[in-house]
């Protein structure tokens, strides 16, 4: 079982999670891309007149729109400024 949570390619056999290259900011910025995309479906939903509303219309595509071609990529690509070793 041990054997599905490390990573194959990796010569000191650490856990997966512990070599996960994603960082706070990612989590952050997948949260906001998960919240918009229900809210979105939430506000799709509940357009006040029905299919035509604005709401449903022209609202919630744009805040899925941002969710699914903003964010997320986002928080896939986002990775953080490591400091440059000097070589001597």
């Amino acid at each position: 079982m041990s054997k599905l949570f490390h990573s194959k390619d990796s010569d000191d056999s650490k856990p997966l999670f512990e070599s996960w290259s994603f960082s706070n900011t990612n989590y952050v910025l997948f949260g906001i891309g998960l919240v918009m995309i229900i809210l979105g479906y939430l506000v799709m939903n509940q357009g006040p007149e029905g299919v035509d509303s604005f709401e449903s219309v022209t609202l919630a595509p744009i805040m899925l729109f941002i969710g699914y071609i903003i964010f997320i990529p986002a928080a896939l690509l986002y990775r953080d400024k490591q400091p440059e070793t000097e070589n001597n």
